[in-house]
């Protein structure tokens, strides 16, 4: 997963999710849940890679972030509730979509 349609089409397998652009930047991409309009995925480039910031708990949070270089804080969001995946290739897809996916079950309750 390295693009930003390679994200958007993953997020589109989820039920209930659609795209969105709510922001003047077109550089902003929202995956969101149609019951209760809230985003599970921010989609965004860069410094030259496509980034995801998603939702975690903040149990896990810190350990994605010391065992994965390309895993941060997440930029222009809540640092404590929310992760940023830098899509740099060292991240095995399995993994970001699992984060993603977890992402979405948070937001879906």
């Amino acid at each position: 997963m390295s693009t930003r349609d390679d994200v958007i089409k993953y997020c589109l397998e989820f039920e209930g999710c659609y795209i969105d652009s709510p922001f003047r930047d077109d550089n902003w991409t929202l995956a969101r849940l149609r019951h209760n309009k809230k985003s599970f995925a921010f989609i965004y480039e860069r410094n030259s890679y496509i980034c995801v910031n998603v939702k975690v708990d903040p149990e896990i949070r810190d350990f994605l972030r010391l065992s994965y270089k390309a895993v941060t804080p997440a930029y222009h969001q809540n640092k404590r509730h929310w992760n940023t995946i830098i899509l740099d290739g060292s991240i095995d897809d399995k993994l970001v979509k699992q984060m993603i996916r977890d992402s979405y079950e948070m937001v879906r309750r």
